[in-house]
């Protein structure tokens, strides 16, 4: 079990987090991005998890404490939210986190709004070693996906409904045109495939089990080679 530290952000401001922490203390470090209801018991357990595989895990803390339970309350906090801040400040500073813990690599890892950060977070600077988007991307307005230059891995819902999978394709040849090649992955399953919620549960409930595990699978094995060694 983690718990709620405090780091420092790159422009001296202190911000919330989860910090799960790998039984080895130099462990790899990965920045996890929660889904749009905020740090909930699902992202918690999901840094946990990754903590068990041994990577020190951290969650900043991106709405503050705030979290949501339905659809719009969720979509109210993203529309507050400062991505630009968040790519350059929050995850910048989570990262330092980790790396000041002896991490010698850092991955970013993000579920839906979070995966579109995630690969925000790679164009915008150079702090990571490594990037895993679930089922999010950033619009073309946000910053160009050439910019990114280290491994990049995708796991994406054929049934989304949130993101297009045809924008998957433009993005996949966006980044072999520069060289980048990513290990994209497509799932018969809807969006949110790893979130374990009922149905009617914020309008969750796609959870599909096949989907996820084969999703983690993947990610532990794209970081056990991207970030460790």
């Amino acid at each position: 079990m983690g718990s709620m530290v405090e780091f420092t952000r790159p422009d001296g401001k202190t911000a919330p987090g989860y910090f799960a922490e790998a039984p080895k203390p130099e462990a790899p470090g990965i920045v996890l991005l929660e889904e749009w209801w905020g740090v909930d018991d699902r992202i918690k357990a999901t840094a946990d998890r990754l903590a068990s595989h041994g990577f020190n895990t951290l969650v900043p803390d991106l709405f503050r404490g705030r979290s949501a339970v339905t659809p719009d309350e969720a979509n109210h906090l993203v529309q507050g939210l400062n991505f630009q801040d968040a790519a350059t400040q929050d995850t910048v500073g989570a990262a330092r986190f980790l790396r000041d813990r002896g991490a010698p690599r850092v991955g970013i890892m993000g579920f839906c709004v979070g995966g579109s950060l995630a690969m925000l977070s790679a164009i915008r600077g150079n702090e990571f070693d490594a990037v895993s988007t679930w089922y999010g991307y950033p619009p073309a307005e946000a910053g160009d996906p050439s910019k990114i230059t280290v491994p990049i891995q995708g796991h994406w819902a054929l049934e989304d409904q949130f993101f297009n999978v045809d924008g998957v394709g433009t993005l996949e040849h966006k980044l072999q045109a520069a060289g980048n090649p990513p290990e994209f992955h497509r799932y018969a399953a809807k969006h949110g495939f790893y979130n374990t919620g009922e149905p009617g549960e914020g309008g969750l409930g796609h959870y599909d089990r096949e989907s996820a595990e084969n999703a983690w699978r993947r990610t532990v094995e794209f970081f056990d080679r991207t970030l460790r060694g």
